[in-house]
Parts: C-alpha cells; structure tokens; sequence
C-alpha cells in the first residue's frame, strides 16, 4: 500500500521546484516499514529501506502522509502535535509538499 503512495508522489513530483537540490528524505512508517525518496538536481527516486546519510527522517504513519500530501493535514500541525517527528535538516521537511502537485 505504501509503495502506491509513493508512487503517486512520483506521478506528481515537480521537477522544476527541485532544480539545484540534492536532498534525501528518509521516511519511517509506523504502519508500513523505511522508504526514502532521493532528489538530485530535479529528478526523484524512490526507494525502499534506510539512506545511510538522510538530510531529513520523518516518522509518522502513511495516513498522516497522504494528509499532508493532499492538503488536509497540515505538516506543522502534525510535528506540533506529534503525529509527525522529524530529525536532521526539520526546515527542508517543511519543503516537501512543494515539490509535489497537489494530486
């Protein structure tokens, strides 16, 4: 299930929102294991398991994902109330729903 949300992020990605970045957002699901999303330079991957070197990790669950990526979640919100913690680079965190188009 969790592979199907990434790859609609990837469906989505912004390529021109993420020229000049090379970022790697390692996520870990409380429902669904690691998966990181590697950016360099305007293109995205999305892999499974853990990035030995992750600008930012993200814990939270897939639904707290899909909310944030949809709109309907607010991703300070989620770190304020601890839905969503975050450790590493917590400003680029705050990037992500950028990147993508509103799906």
């Amino acid at each position: 299930m969790m592979a199907t949300t990434l790859e609609k992020l990837q469906a989505r990605f912004n390529p021109q929102a993420a020229q000049g970045m090379h970022e790697v957002f390692q996520f870990h699901f409380s429902d669904a294991g690691s998966h990181y999303l590697d950016i360099q330079d305007g293109t995205l991957g999305v892999h499974e398991g853990e990035h030995d070197d992750p600008s930012v990790s993200l814990s939270m669950s897939s639904e707290t994902l899909k909310g944030i990526m949809s709109g309907d979640i607010n991703g300070m919100t989620a770190f304020m109330t601890g839905k969503l913690k975050a450790t590493g680079n917590i400003m680029l965190a705050t990037k992500l729903s950028s990147l993508f188009d509103r799906g």
